[in-house]
């Protein structure tokens, strides 16, 4: 069976092909009686230091235990290069329980 030839504009709406946006899940957890002001520098940190600069967007949600998702800032796929900045920054700063997991198609998950 041949592959259905779709038009450009229906890929773009599809989020498929040329598309197709690759993130990644990211968590982690900080010590247990850390300052809520030291929790904050650290997230800011991260956004400043490993996401910004890679051209990578971030949303997530947490107080002692974050978890959040890790895509591209535009249309794009994330790579294994991305997860190990991101996971090396963690861990370089301590924090603990990272995870980080694999790719994955953020429009499309199954």
């Amino acid at each position: 069976m041949a592959k259905q030839q779709r038009s450009r504009r229906l890929r773009k709406k599809l989020r498929i092909d040329e598309f197709q946006e690759l993130g990644f899940i990211v968590k982690w957890s900080f010590e247990e009686g850390t300052p809520i002001e030291e929790v904050d520098r650290a997230v800011d940190a991260l956004i400043a230091e490993a996401i910004e600069p890679n051209g990578l967007a971030f949303e997530a949600s947490g107080y002692m235990s974050w978890e959040g998702i890790v895509c591209l800032q535009k249309i794009g796929k994330c790579t294994e290069e991305h997860r190990t900045i991101v996971e090396n920054w963690l861990k370089s700063k301590g924090m603990k329980d990272i995870v980080v997991s694999e790719l994955f198609d953020v429009w499309w998950e199954e």
